[in-house]
């Protein structure tokens, strides 16, 4: 079973739904540290405009709750469905993996036959060579199957 090398990852991003290309980035996104940074910065500029005395938002903040809410709503289903499509491609990779070994453990057990009857044809040259000495120059001899499967 000869299969081409392939780079699986490439052939999956390729299928990727635009939903599924979105909620990728958007994860990426959530997670990075320029996000965080921006989250805190527009968190601080939002408590120091509002502590001014034209608060449109007043201290408890009810709308600042409501954005956070809903953002917070949102975050949870972006990263539901990128951990879903993590688990696919868990999955996919588990398989892929597998199929590889399963090519890898079918060509090594060629290799190793074809091994052994390498082995047995240096066994039987070295037999014959053996008896062949009678008249001629003695030639070292081969070394055996045993001494070579080591």
């Amino acid at each position: 079973m000869r299969r081409p090398l392939t780079n699986w990852h490439a052939q999956a991003q390729e299928k990727l739904t635009p939903g599924e290309r979105a909620a990728d980035r958007l994860r990426n996104g959530m997670g990075s540290s320029p996000f965080v940074s921006a989250f805190i910065a527009a968190m601080l500029i939002w408590f120091v405009l509002n502590s001014l005395d034209s608060a449109w938002d007043p201290y408890p903040f009810i709308l600042l709750n409501l954005f956070l809410s809903m953002l917070a709503g949102l975050q949870g289903a972006i990263l539901l469905i990128a951990a879903k499509r993590q688990d696919t491609i868990a999955a996919a990779l588990a398989r892929h993996d597998f199929e590889t070994n399963v090519a890898a453990k079918q060509e090594i057990e060629e290799l190793m036959a074809i091994n052994r009857a390498q082995l047995a044809l240096l066994g039987e040259l070295s037999a014959n060579r053996a008896a062949d000495r009678d008249g001629q120059v003695a030639l070292p001899p081969f070394p055996s199957a045993a001494s070579l499967s080591r």
